[in-house]
């Protein structure tokens, strides 16, 4: 088959799948689509956490636009055909192969968010922490400060209304207890429990040296945001090396067929286990990659 009957088809292919997409989307757009298929699956299996963080995602202005989700279903679409054809030379497996690529996007729309979200929460428990720091340099009561730092509007929520709940808590028991163990456990942050440690120490025993004290722990405080935001400036650059990496191992292929010759490897397409071994390396390196996206993602390095 010649090269120009392979884009031929290829761009038929794509024109075929794109009016399927508005005809199942009931003629929304492919941004759309995607986008209420994402809600739809992560919704079923976290109704509540995934719906609150896309909500924030969206309010942060940090969602995709209508054209960036286009451009990565057409890249997902077109790099899956050109690299699985390359492979096998059959459209229908390399067709097979770019419907199951696209199928992963809500699942990279879902990680992407979430990690969005939680960088997100990072800035507001440290700005939650350094304020209320702040505040009790004047107030010397930790209620005080807490109220302080809900009234100044400094936080947006959750963490505004979780303060909300540790004021309401401290003056329901006489004590600031059930207060911290509130937000300990909500945010699963040293910083937080250290900051805490303190004030409790402070509140139930005193403490002649507070200021000095509270004086470390905002430098420490100070220090682990500098630390946090150099590594999120390390992690993207790795990011980006990563799928660099993991795309030439799929067009490691390419090298073979070279040492071979193309005519050579067509013939041991016909053997069974060769092809089996193909979709083996296949699935291995989507697997690799999307373990990588995960790790990406998830472990965004706030401590």
């Amino acid at each position: 088959m010649a090269v120009v009957d392979i884009i031929v088809l290829i761009l038929i292919i794509l024109v075929i799948l794109f009016i399927l997409f508005a005809r199942n989307s009931s003629g929304d757009s492919v941004y759309k689509y995607v986008t209420k298929k994402t809600s739809f699956i992560y919704e079923k299996y976290e109704p509540y956490s995934y719906k609150q963080i896309r909500k924030k995602v969206k309010s942060l202005g940090q969602e995709y636009t209508k054209k960036q989700y286009a451009i990565q279903v057409l890249v997902f679409a077109i790099g899956t055909l050109i690299v699985t054809y390359l492979y096998f030379y059959n459209l229908i497996i390399s067709v097979i192969y770019m419907v199951i690529a696209i199928s992963v996007i809500p699942y990279l729309t879902y990680l992407r968010c979430k990690r969005i979200y939680s960088e997100y929460i990072f800035e507001q428990i440290q700005i939650y922490t350094t304020n209320t720091i702040m505040e009790f340099a004047t107030t010397q009561a930790f209620v005080k400060s807490l109220e302080g730092v809900y009234e100044s509007g400094v936080l947006e929520d959750p963490v505004r209304s979780d303060v909300k709940v540790m004021i309401d808590l401290a003056y329901e028991n006489g004590s600031i207890d059930e207060s911290i163990n509130y937000m300990n456990n909500k945010y699963d942050y040293y910083i937080v429990k250290n900051m805490h440690q303190l004030f409790t120490q402070i509140t139930n025993e005193g403490s002649k040296d507070a200021g000095k004290s509270l004086e470390n722990m905002s430098q420490d405080i100070d220090m682990l945001v500098e630390n946090v935001y150099r590594d999120r400036i390390d992690r993207a650059a790795f990011h980006k090396k990563f799928l660099q990496f993991g795309v030439v191992l799929y067009l490691m292929v390419m090298l073979v067929q070279f040492l071979l010759g193309v005519d050579t490897y067509i013939g041991m397409l016909k053997t069974w286990y060769i092809q089996l071994i193909l979709h083996g390396i296949i699935i291995i390196n989507t697997g690799f990659l999307l373990n990588g996206e995960k790790y990406y993602n998830e472990n965004v390095g706030a401590e």
